[in-house]
């Protein structure tokens, strides 16, 4: 079964001058930094709520009338704080060998639209377009992994944390041996 895109506010955007939208675009870099540093463990504990869902649902090319061809029961990634934790904790190991030496990874953040959510103030709708680039190894060809992430950023403690995070990726076909990097 495939469905359309996860909900999101129907509200507008918020304009770029909004303290809120600054923060998010904060929010957004320092996360992109960590990860592109290999630094799992500060991304984890510093800007990821502990009740997060973390999914990259399955692409398949469908006609138009069946929707964007997302599934709705079959995830590349379906996570929660724990299994996050766990990948990360495997990294920190003499044991993932299939990340050693680490690929190298940037991460490309752009077209970022905040919108009020209908959670509360504490909460804010936040949709991004994702560029990653992967080298492994000796690599001369890059992998690229592009889409949409739509997440909602809640307030905790007086900072923002990753509540929850779709991705939808414009490949169908995912050409990497795994699938250890984080989007």
């Amino acid at each position: 079964m495939t469905t359309q895109f996860a909900p999101v506010s129907t509200a507008r955007p918020l304009p770029s001058s909004d303290a809120r939208h600054a923060e998010v675009l904060d929010f957004l870099h320092y996360e992109a930094e960590l990860l592109d540093d290999l630094d799992e463990r500060r991304w984890l504990t510093e800007l990821v709520s502990t009740d997060i869902v973390y999914q990259v649902p399955v692409r398949e090319t469908v006609e138009r009338a069946r929707g964007l061809g997302f599934s709705e029961n079959t995830f590349h990634l379906d996570e929660t704080y724990g299994s996050l934790d766990s990948r990360v904790t495997r990294g920190e190991t003499k044991y993932a060998w299939a990340e050693d030496p680490p690929s190298r990874v940037r991460h490309f953040v752009t077209n970022v639209r905040v919108r009020e959510h209908g959670g509360g103030q504490d909460h804010l709708d936040v949709r991004s377009n994702i560029l990653i680039f992967r080298t492994r190894q000796e690599q001369t060809k890059p992998q690229l992994l592009s889409g949409e992430r739509r997440d909602v950023l809640r307030r905790e403690d007086g900072a923002l944390r990753l509540l929850r995070r779709v991705v939808y990726l414009d490949l169908t076909v995912i050409g990497t041996h795994n699938f250890s990097l984080f989007f």
